[in-house]
Order: C-alpha cells, then structure tokens, then sequence
C-alpha cells in the first residue's frame, strides 16, 4: 500500500494563538509509527484550552507536577488519563504560558486494521471518535507526555495539503467542561461522521468567530 506523502508541522505552526492553532489543525493528520507500521488520522475536531479566563483549562491553577507539560515548549504533546485511557493535547503559544489544544477525533486514514485491534472494534466509525478512543486507537498514553512532536518520531502531525472550505468548518461550546462552559473553543468539520459531540455549530471559524481571537 503507498503511503501518504507529509509534510510535517514545525514549531512555528504551534507557537501562535490556541484558538488559531485548533482552528488550522482541522484537516491536518495526526501520525503514529509502530516499528513499520503507520498508523494515520485526519483531525476532524479540536477543543482550545487557554492560559487566562479559562478555568476548564488544566493550567488554571498553575502548575503541578501532572500538568507541567503544558507549561512547556509549543509543539510538545501534553498526555494526562481519564478513566482506563487517555487524552491527547498539543501545547501552543510559548513557554511557561500553559495553554493547549485537544485531539477530540480523527477519521482514520492509514493504519486501520491495527486500530480495529487496538480498540477491539470492527467499525471504522468507532475507532478514533473521541479523545479515549482516539489515544486507544493510535496507542498513546503516558509516555508521550512531553513528548517533541516537531522531531517527526513515532507521534507527530503532519500536512498532505487538504484544504477546507470555511462553510465545512464549525465552532461550538466544548464537550463535557463544567466551567467556562459558555466559550466557543470547540472546532470541527460540519456533518463529519467522524466527529465525537454534535455536528452543527457556527460556521466559519477559519474567519474567526466567538473568543477565537
């Protein structure tokens, strides 16, 4: 089978505004090796977590010792568990200023049949939709916390030029947070399969909408 050419994300990409960074991840691919194999997903919804006036951000109440990977360098993966599995973040902005964007779901692309045995599912619908299936799916846990997403080893994201109509994309509030719950950081592709929560939302976040400033 030939594989997809990539163009891998650098730190320049991570290193702008979250809202920025979540909105332009949409499209772009989310890589994973195991040995020879490749595991490949294309990012159909994200959720910005912010450094300020945010308190459904892991960072708000300063840094501890489970959460310092948000504090690090953009381009770095932040791993934290939910329940048996896990989340996967990807750290922006700058060093120190604690701000993230989460992986919430991919379409899987490359990969599939060690998907199916890692989520012990058949369907493909069901391997990578929401952020525990996704981490189950793609074999990521904690072990990639503060991992270097910029080197292109084992985990990393990775553009194969697709683009995206603004009318495809949509903003919401984001997904099972009990604060902030009125801030439009969530991003995805409209009436995606593939995306975990609802399919509609505002339209045209690569314009900017809501707080994505």
């Amino acid at each position: 089978m030939t594989q997809i050419p990539l163009k891998l994300l650098t730190h320049d990409f991570y290193g702008r505004s979250t809202p920025k960074v979540a909105r332009d991840l949409l499209g772009k691919l989310l890589v994973r090796t195991l040995g020879r194999r490749r595991l490949v997903g294309r990012i159909v919804e994200v959720e910005a977590y912010l450094a300020k006036s945010d308190p459904a951000c892991h960072a708000a109440r300063g840094r501890t010792k489970s959460n310092t990977a948000m504090f690090g360098r953009p381009g770095r993966a932040y791993v934290y568990p939910i329940h048996s599995r896990h989340c996967f973040n990807i750290v922006t902005e700058a060093d120190g200023v604690g701000t993230a964007v989460l992986i919430r779901a991919v379409e899987p692309i490359e990969g599939i049949e060690l998907m199916k045995e890692h989520r012990h599912r058949d369907k493909r619908l069901e391997l990578a939709r929401g952020p525990g299936c996704l981490c189950q799916a793609f074999g990521i846990d904690r072990h990639f916390d503060h991992w270097n997403l910029t080197k292109g080893r084992q985990l990393w994201l990775a553009d194969d030029g697709t683009q995206f109509d603004e009318k495809d994309a949509g903003t919401s509030t984001r997904i099972g947070v009990t604060s902030a719950k009125e801030l439009q950081l969530r991003f995805f592709l409209r009436d995606c399969p593939y995306v975990s929560g609802k399919k509609q939302g505002r339209v045209g976040v690569f314009a900017g909408s809501g707080n994505a400033a």
